[in-house]
């Protein structure tokens, strides 16, 4: 004789069986977001070998590189506040003159270096720089000009990596030429570069002058500069430039096809095609937060300015399947809630077990896309993903309804979500709008068919 609780436990357990089993549904979603959240944790770890080669690759060949100058360097004395000069109290600081014009002339000839699976960019560059100065004016530098050591003036060219440096570089200095040395130059201007001594002729330099200060020096420079410098420079990723000039136009061709152009100031004019990319930069000294003339210790920072061009490899797997992953959530739980709603409409019972094998061949599906994104490209990738998880899945439907017709059913719901999350992964700027008008067609057509059930009849029909 049955126990009349025991009775009453049945009753209830089976006219609430389809609520029960909605929140069982609900819980192994959520107990599926585990797995993609380590499948996030294995794309930052390859992200990491691959920044990790990128860096050893660069390592061997030069980093990035930014080219800044060039800038004419007068050093000065400096003593303490109203105290005269007195040996070994002085300290030797620098004033610094841009030029009036700049004229860069470069050529990238880039090339794919690979450390195992990973391909990072690297280039060769041809760098011709050009210009003029003014006549220099030193009477508006808060430095009295008898202490400017104008004797030992140089020409400063900064360089981020000195390991890219192609060829012996000089400057043709008003048409004579001059060696560069490499080291530390002009007291934390750049961090490291390139300086040559060049001769400076002042106003007090005249026959009988004897290089004495005339009193009514007025500080500027009795001639203007020409100079020309030509940088066979290697690099990686990408090579930016300071606009130091009064004037800087900077004119950059390369046979790149994937350029992204970054930094302070974008191109004038640029072209892009199949072959290459040339692209123009004109600045103005207005244009910048910098004078044209300074002293050391002036809190001036000449690489706010900084503009260039990035080699960009079109390919980045690791990103759009980060982002694929993050819609794994709806792709889980819309297949589950298919899969529910077919046993409310079909009256054919999925066991809990198959329903997390379902979303485990799902959470593989991530798995296969990183894995064959590092050897194929990504769109590839994802093609051969979704075949062989449709196909798993499709297969495995149909087995378990006993319905190809079925299970094609499934497979044809599961594509048109890939194809969405799809469109939304190579849409960077619309993600948003399309993902929100996407799911709302999604919820429309959910709540369409799910207005069929006869939510009232489920316990009865359970009784």
């Amino acid at each position: 004789m049955e126990i009349p609780e025991i009775k009453e436990t049945k009753g209830f357990l089976r006219r609430y069986a389809y609520a029960v089993k909605a929140i069982v549904i609900g819980i192994l979603v959520l107990m599926l977001l585990i797995p993609t959240a380590l499948i996030l944790g294995i794309i930052s770890e390859r992200k990491a070998l691959q920044d990790e080669a990128t860096t050893e690759v660069s390592a061997k060949w030069a980093n990035a590189q930014r080219v800044a100058g060039p800038v004419l360097v007068v050093p000065y004395i400096k003593v303490p506040e109203n105290t005269a000069v007195v040996k070994g109290q002085e300290e030797i600081a620098y004033a610094y003159f841009l030029p009036d014009k700049l004229v860069i002339n470069g050529e990238l000839l880039p090339e794919i270096r690979k450390r195992g699976i990973y391909e990072v960019a690297v280039y060769n560059s041809q760098l011709k720089l050009n210009g003029t100065f003014s006549p220099l004016d030193a009477s508006k530098l808060s430095v009295p000009l008898n202490m400017l050591q104008f004797n030992k003036a140089f020409l400063a060219v900064g360089l981020s990596d000195m390991r890219g440096i192609g060829n012996e570089a000089q400057v043709m200095w008003n048409g004579k030429p001059f060696v560069f040395n490499p080291g530390a130059v002009a007291n934390g201007l750049f961090t490291t570069g390139l300086q040559a001594g060049i001769p400076v002729v002042t106003t007090t330099d005249q026959p009988g002058s004897a290089g004495k200060q005339d009193a009514g020096l007025t500080g500027k420079l009795a001639e203007g500069y020409e100079f020309e410098i030509t940088l066979m420079l290697k690099g990686s990723e990408q090579i930016f430039f300071t606009p130091v000039g009064k004037t800087t136009q900077v004119n950059l061709q390369s046979n790149w096809s994937n350029p992204s152009f970054a930094g302070a100031f974008l191109p004038d004019k640029r072209e892009i095609t199949a072959k290459g990319f040339t692209a123009s930069w004109q600045v103005l000294d207005l244009n910048r937060t910098f004078p044209q003339r300074w002293v050391s210790g002036d809190p001036y920072d000449i690489s706010t300015a900084d503009f260039g061009v990035k080699l960009f490899m079109p390919v980045d797997g690791y990103l759009k399947s980060t982002r694929a992953v993050k819609y794994a959530i709806l792709i889980i739980g819309l297949t589950f809630l298919v899969f529910y709603f077919i046993e409310l409409l079909q009256h054919r019972a999925v066991h809990p077990l198959q329903y997390i094998l379902i979303g485990i061949a799902l959470c593989i599906f991530y798995t296969l896309l990183i894995a064959l994104a590092e050897q194929l490209t990504f769109n590839l990738a994802y093609l051969v993903a979704t075949v062989l998880t449709l196909g798993l899945i499709t297969m495995y439907t149909a087995s378990v309804f006993k319905s190809y017709r079925m299970g094609i059913g499934i497979g044809s719901v599961l594509l048109l979500l890939y194809s969405f999350i799809y469109v939304i992964i190579q849409s960077e700027d619309q993600a948003l709008l399309m993902g929100s008008l996407g799911l709302f067609i999604i919820l429309a057509i959910v709540m369409y068919f799910s207005r069929k059930i006869r939510w009232d009849a489920l316990g009865e029909e359970a009784a």
